[in-house]
């Protein structure tokens, strides 16, 4: 599968130049700052181990598209023999400073400016001590003149080769070009002959030999290495610390599809079909979020596994559903074509559930993870699930998910399980699925949902709203899915914070759920103080009784009356008892009540 070796620095150059060596697509940019490229120009003057590069045999069953490392776009079109895996930093900082003579080297200073620089090195400090290897590579402005003062005094023309010589500093880009180096060699003897001389016999030996004869450490993995190897040696090799994405993976994979592009004469670019994918949901949907949040691309391919995982098991009992890693790498591009859009469809059904949910925003989404098998059951049953029966039965299942908390951990084996559960049990053909059965909501969570790290604290912030709310504000009916964001409706403190810590001990935190509740920006507006100091305006401010705003206040399964006589006590007990009747009304079960708390909460 891979082999060990070692290859000289300037063939491996060379191999970057003509193209025989190029980069699979999923290769993010080069991104090496100046102090780097002098640091690793440094080390390959000095003969010093410089980390292994890895690369792939081109011509196997991993086929990628490829691109010409940074500074050989000359080479584009040509079909390379080898994919660089590890190294690309390395070896494209070397290629641009060594072995590119026309042109400067695109890079960025210690602030992340983009600048233009070429590489000299200073010939009496490099035949110094080896310590000073470092200080002696010098980092030269585009225009080649090396000012002090703020620029003001020019200190070096490096313009022509007898600044360079007089300077002493020599051009590494012509280090692998002998004619250029010989030339350079006599004018550099020229001007100093009683100097110059025995000074470039010890610069060539210490500096210029290493170089030329350097050998780069090289895995280079065979044509049959299959593709989920090639992620997962990509991923704990890679000396940049990024990891890969199988979404990346793919987009290369699939522009390399012979298949397709001797079909259609192009390449097939799944990341422009994802963006027009995404960007047609969150049109529709901002529970989807932006291009850069909310949905990703990861989500999306695990429902398309999912569904075809699920239709080949139709087929072969043998076969197990499943969307891991590997099953995504072997998503071939023709069951991805087939399977997109009815996944789009999907999608769009779930955007329309989630409203019904009162779900409408990305940040109030409990589970992002739980629409992946929700997507992949709609894809499979379609209008199935628009049958009143599969309707109550799908939103108890995301219920049960939501408040039992059953999203927040390992996802992949409870997605193959939901899948097929679900279906089952939709088509009257299986018992309650798992997610349903093992689902508890124990009373004393309602104390330490305090944010919306918490899936269940998102949760009751929805059915408080899909019960019927009404906006202390906006009276005119209960808060309406589609209101939600034009009223900036958010999660309200009911008593202030700072009244309960002066008032109550911590057996009634002012943190928790029960002490809030869904309002708008203009209701929250007015709570200032204790509630007994604001309802009565936000009552005279709707133009309503009293008594009247008293049963908008309840519309909040809230005592008014504790409210009204600021008894928190007699407020936080009665809200407790009401959030636990609406939290299992909505999973359809009542758990037995256990003393005691699961984890608090963590990022879901």
């Amino acid at each position: 599968m891979a082999g060990l070796d070692s290859a000289n620095l300037r063939t491996l150059l060379g191999d970057v130049a003509s193209g025989r060596l190029q980069l699979p697509d999923f290769q993010r940019d080069w991104v090496w700052d100046d102090d780097r490229i002098r640091a690793i120009i440094a080390t390959v003057t000095l003969d010093y181990p410089l980390g292994v590069t890895m690369t792939l045999e081109t011509g196997g069953a991993s086929r990628f598209r490829t691109r010409t490392l940074t500074g050989a776009e000359s080479a584009a079109g040509r079909e390379p023999g080898l994919l660089l895996l590890d190294g690309q930093q390395r070896l494209t900082s070397l290629f641009q400073a060594l072995y590119v003579e026309d042109a400067p080297v695109k890079t960025v200073d210690t602030r992340g400016k983009p600048v233009r620089r070429w590489y000299y090195v200073d010939i009496a400090k490099a035949t110094g001590s080896p310590s000073d290897r470092d200080e002696s590579i010098v980092s030269v402005p585009e225009d080649r003149i090396l000012r002090t003062d703020f620029g003001r005094k020019v200190v070096h023309d490096l313009s022509d080769t007898s600044g360079e010589c007089g300077a002493g500093l020599f051009p590494l880009r012509i280090v692998f070009d002998t004619q250029r180096v010989n030339a350079w060699r006599r004018a550099f003897e020229r001007a100093d002959e009683a100097r110059n001389f025995d000074l470039w016999a010890t610069f060539e030996d210490q500096v210029l030999h290493p170089v030329r004869s350097f050998q780069v450490p090289m895995i280079n993995l065979s044509s049959s290495t299959p593709m989920d190897a090639v992620c997962a040696v990509f991923e704990r090799v890679n000396t940049g610390g990024v990891p890969l994405n199988v979404f990346e993976l793919l987009t290369a994979s699939y522009a390399g599809d012979l298949a397709y592009t001797s079909r259609t004469g192009d390449y097939y670019d799944l990341l422009s079909t994802w963006h027009s994918i995404k960007e047609h949901l969150e049109e529709r949907f901002e529970v989807f979020g932006h291009l850069d949040d909310g949905l990703s691309n990861s989500d999306f391919l695990q429902a398309v596994a999912l569904v075809r995982t699920w239709n080949r098991k139709q087929q072969d009992p043998t076969v197990g559903v499943s969307c891991k890693r590997r099953d995504l790498l072997e998503l071939p591009l023709d069951d991805f074509e087939e399977l997109s859009p009815r996944l789009r469809e999907a999608f769009e059904w779930i955007g329309m559930f989630l409203l019904t949910q009162c779900i409408v925003r990305a940040e109030d989404l409990p589970y992002r993870t739980q629409v992946v098998p929700l997507a992949a059951v709609r894809a499979i049953l379609g209008d199935e699930l628009d049958h009143p029966e599969a309707r109550q039965k799908i939103t108890q299942w995301y219920w049960c998910g939501v408040l039992g908390e059953m999203y927040g951990g390992s996802t992949e084996t409870r997605f193959t399980r939901d899948v097929e559960q679900l279906i089952a049990w939709i088509r009257d053909d299986g018992e309650v699925p798992d997610t349903i059965a093992d689902a508890y909501f124990f009373p004393e969570r309602l104390r330490t949902l305090k944010t919306r790290n918490s899936a269940a604290y998102k949760g009751i912030f929805a059915l408080l709203i899909r019960q019927g709310a009404v906006d202390w504000h906006y009276t005119d009916g209960p808060m309406a899915p589609g209101r939600l964001v034009e009223y900036g409706v958010d999660v309200r403190q009911i008593f202030p914070k700072n009244w309960v810590r002066r008032n109550l001990d911590e057996r009634y935190p002012a943190g928790s759920v029960i002490n809030k509740t869904p309002l708008s920006l203009r209701a929250a507006q007015a709570l200032s103080g204790a509630p007994a100091a604001y309802l009565d305006p936000l009552a005279a401010a709707a133009d309503m009784r009293p008594e009247w705003f008293d049963d908008v206040i309840s519309t909040h399964l809230i005592d008014a009356k504790a409210l009204r006589t600021n008894d928190y006590v007699a407020f936080f007990e009665a809200r407790a008892t009401a959030l636990e009747d609406l939290v299992y009304q909505a999973m359809g079960k009542r758990t037995t009540v256990v003393r005691g708390t699961p984890d608090d909460e963590g990022e879901r």
